[in-house]
């Protein structure tokens, strides 16, 4: 079930013009720059867009001009475990890796405490209204989420297609407290 909804999500937002994921995402960060949880936000960590994903490079941008701190999910596939490391530059610190992902030079691999962060931009493929996602497969959130705070946001940028109105769950799960989409704002 699980596989047929990333194939099918996957499919579909590879298939987006780049005018449209343009458009789409510009909608969605004009929302999430309006809401409290990102105004308040001093450590977040955000994943770098890939494939037709909400674009997320202005955000960077923006919280980082703002003297906010910005960190990056960096997997490593052989434990299949997110290290949190904190980005100060995106033009200095990111290099092009495998599958054409950005990721950092290993002299900008800066690992951080996940209970420094406030705020976790997670990403995914299809999530429904209750915050519970399906994710690309392998697991990193799933393994990563239990050690962030309490008090941290999850928030999902997601396209209004990724929506579905019940994704499968597991005892493990953890949902996302809001999702933003191109037309609305969703308090899980």
């Amino acid at each position: 079930m699980k596989k047929d909804i990333r194939k099918t999500m996957t499919e579909k937002r590879e298939s987006l013009s780049k005018e449209s994921v343009q458009q789409k995402s510009h909608s969605i960060q004009q929302r999430l720059i309006e809401m409290s949880v990102w105004k308040d936000a001093m450590h977040m960590m955000i994943y770098l867009d890939f494939r037709n994903e909400v674009k997320t490079d202005s955000l960077i941008r923006s919280f980082l001009q703002q003297g906010r701190h910005v960190y990056i999910p960096v997997t490593n596939p052989k434990n299949y475990r997110l290290t949190v490391s904190e980005l100060k530059d995106p033009e200095q610190d990111l290099q092009v890796a495998n599958f054409g992902l950005l990721e950092p030079k290993k002299e900008a691999l800066r690992p951080s405490d996940p209970k420094k962060l406030d705020l976790i931009i997670v990403p995914g493929v299809a999530f429904d209204r209750d915050g519970y996602r399906v994710g690309f497969g392998a697991g990193y959130y799933d393994r990563f989420l239990p050690q962030v705070r309490d008090d941290a946001v999850l928030l999902s940028l997601v396209y209004d297609f990724q929506l579905m109105p019940q994704v499968p769950r597991e005892s493990h799960d953890i949902a996302v407290d809001w999702i933003v989409t191109e037309s609305e704002l969703i308090q899980c």
